[in-house]
């Protein structure tokens, strides 16, 4: 089934299931759950009160744990435009199909593929996104128009093409209305847009995507938190976004939707950690962004819905962005495409605290860029050979710590319950869970690609498959 085939049949079945509805009281139709993602750009593990972080202050994060759910296991991607490909399809970038097979590190997301918010909104959501998209271009300008937010599922768009490595342009859907917009408003713009959004939606289910821009370099905050915090202009910029947080909070309860509401706070990737006042902290994990540490992908997740999510607990099962997806569907009562493979699953169960519940994610695997190079099973990750900087993968070195850019001549395998910062490779004593390992990343590589293969289950809606990337690179 193609994309435009199953959103008509997703139509259908909405429109057919609103008859037996008109009866339906507007209290009951209420209960329906709104849902609110709330996505930080570069926001480290250790860069939120209630992750461990001692001198930058979020009393509004903190309380959503204690009302919430905090997830200690919590994946996104390396960088900013796999992350949100991940988040929007269910999917490992790799997979999803990208306009013309490009292999940019920002993927052009294809228009066939079939984002949360198409499927939120077949089931009868009004959806919008307010900040940074990505997936139409990593550019200000000469990005791709049929690739923004309003032809991917989303009623209404304000906010940027891309990151804001130097400037911003801010949009109202598919309209520029600002060039060079001031970066110290952007996350008090993108907030109240969010709060008149909400207060305009009655009575109908709404999904909020907040893909705020900071703190991804260049930082910028407002004069009211400018210099108030312990921890420099960074930590200025992560307590406006607590202030941000509460105030989307408070206004979900002032409207009396607090217990119809799910609010998910996380970020896209690891920190920037060579950049000093203006990086954050993974601590106590290895890495950074860009990196297959666990301080690359691991990052702080609250999840908040009173009545729903158990409150003051900690689910240290693993769980992605790619499972928002597969879960956020099955809350809606929507229809997860059953004609391609989505890599993310259902974790109702994880959100709810059901007890003994277990992640369903038999296996995670980290991709930087094209490059397959570690698996984590339960308690165990397994880094992959690799050559310290490959020539088919992106110069990261400058992101992160040159102890961390190392070759790796052999596997080397971590239990990550008792070594969360990878610092004892403990691959010679446990040869059976190496092999196993080994064994489902070479699954993997097989089915969603590799730098020197097409996966068998990649995505191309082509003539033929292709990835002009494949057969550049000698060992």
């Amino acid at each position: 089934m193609q994309r435009r085939e199953f959103l008509k049949s997703l139509g259908l079945c909405v429109a057919g299931a609103a008859l037996p509805r008109v009866a339906r009281s507007a209290q009951a139709e209420k209960r329906r759950p709104n849902f609110v993602i709330i996505f930080t750009d570069d926001q480290g593990y250790n860069d939120v009160g209630c992750f461990g972080s001692e001198k930058i202050r979020t009393p509004r994060l903190d309380r959503m744990a204690v009302e919430g759910r905090k997830f200690a296991s919590f994946y996104a991607q390396t960088v900013c435009g796999p992350s949100r490909a991940a988040l929007m399809t269910g999917c490992y970038p790799l997979r999803v199909a990208k306009k013309d097979n490009r292999v940019d590190i920002h993927p052009y997301l294809h228009s066939r593929e079939i984002t949360i918010a198409e499927i939120l909104k077949a089931a009868g959501y009004t959806t919008a996104c307010f900040g940074k998209w990505d997936l139409a271009g990593h550019r200000q300008k000469g990005y791709a128009p049929e690739l923004l937010p309003t032809r991917q599922g989303f009623d209404y768009f304000f906010g940027t093409p891309t990151s804001n490595d130097s400037i911003v342009n801010l949009l109202r859907n598919e309209k520029v209305i600002e060039n060079r917009a001031d970066m110290n408003t952007l996350t008090q713009r993108y907030t109240e847009e969010v709060v008149a959004f909400i207060r305009r939606s009655g009575e109908k289910p709404f999904f909020v995507y907040l893909p705020h821009t900071m703190p991804h370099t260049r930082l910028g905050v407002s004069a009211k938190f400018r210099g108030k915090s312990r921890r420099g202009l960074y930590g200025d910029v992560i307590e406006e976004l607590d202030w941000s947080a509460g105030r989307i909070l408070d206004t979900i309860k002032e409207l009396g939707l607090d217990e119809d509401t799910y609010v998910i706070f996380t970020s896209d990737n690891g920190p920037w950690e060579l950049r000093k006042a203006h990086g954050g902290s993974a601590k106590p994990l290895r890495g950074a962004k860009t990196s297959t540490w666990e301080g690359g992908l691991r990052v702080p997740c609250i999840v908040r819905a009173p009545g729903r999510v158990p409150a003051g607990t900690t689910c240290d099962e693993i769980a992605t962005t790619m499972d928002l997806l597969p879960t956020l569907a099955k809350l809606a009562g929507g229809k997860v495409p059953d004609d391609r493979v989505i890599d993310g699953h259902d974790i109702t169960a994880l959100l709810h605290g059901v007890k003994g519940a277990a992640s369903p994610t038999r296996a995670f695997y980290y991709y930087q860029h094209t490059h397959l190079q570690a698996v984590r099973s339960g308690r165990w990750k397994l880094h992959l050979p690799r050559a310290a900087q490959p020539p088919w993968a992106p110069r990261w070195g400058g992101h992160i710590k040159k102890e961390d850019v190392i070759a790796i001549p052999k596997p080397m395998l971590f239990d990550l319950q008792a070594d969360i910062g990878e610092s004892r490779d403990v691959a010679d004593k446990n040869p059976d869970v190496v092999r196993r390992l080994l064994a489902l990343a070479e699954q993997a590589s097989n089915d969603i690609g590799d730098y020197d293969r097409i996966g068998k289950g990649a995505r191309f809606h082509g003539p033929a498959p292709k990835r002009p990337d494949i057969g550049k690179w000698k060992e």
